[in-house]
């Protein structure tokens, strides 16, 4: 849905054919979120058919030109108006590949996190680098909004990075539980360099 709601909230600043609703979707989202024209379209057309927008007249260049409709007016103020609700379920790809890897025979899921956390580190470089050139005021422009989504990454890739440490620690832990013999096994033999309470006894 959210697709649907920023293209009504552009259509809410003013009337627009469906290239300039694409162009200036993924100038505000810094080109993170390409559309496919078509998309926009399809998209339009259900919002049309749901009342959210009406057509205009064609322009001289006999391009459709939409506008935002009452009702859309009041779908966009809703959509600002209300949280954004989380899957409870993680669906991203990295956690799917940790999930089935700890599991798996055979998998170094070790080197897959060591990998994993190097691959995160680079994006997360990468990202600070563009911070850093593209620094703007909060002004409201849509510098301002590439920004905010510019900085959603970052905070996205550090948090990634501190679920991997997190995950190797988990992991250590395991591997170091799975290598200490059981206090409590009544199979265990004395520890080295002890003798047994009831030989101890004897010997005196």
């Amino acid at each position: 849905m959210a697709i649907r709601h920023g293209l009504l909230a552009l259509l809410d600043e003013g009337p627009a054919y469906g290239y300039q609703l694409k162009a200036s979707f993924e100038e505000r989202t810094g080109g993170t979120w390409p559309l496919n024209i078509g998309q926009v379209y399809t998209t339009l057309a259900r919002a049309e058919r749901d009342g959210l927008v009406a057509q205009l007249e064609a322009d001289d260049e006999g391009r459709v030109v939409y506008e935002i409709t009452d009702s859309g007016r009041r779908e966009v103020a809703r959509w600002f108006a209300e949280p954004v609700r989380r899957e409870v379920a993680p669906r991203d790809e990295l956690t799917i590949k940790l999930a089935v890897a700890v599991t798996a025979p055979g998998v170094d899921v070790r080197a897959l996190v060591q990998t994993q956390r190097a691959e995160t580190m680079r994006t997360l470089q990468a990202l600070t680098r563009l911070k850093i050139d593209a620094d703007p005021p909060l002004d409201g422009s849509s510098d301002t909004a590439w920004h905010l989504v510019l900085e959603r990454l970052i905070f996205d890739a550090e948090a990634e990075a501190r679920w991997l440490d997190h995950v190797e620690s988990r992991l250590l832990r395991a591997k170091a539980a799975a290598e200490t013999p059981d206090q409590n096994d009544p199979g265990r033999g004395p520890a080295p360099g002890r003798t047994p309470r009831a030989e101890q006894g004897t010997a005196r």
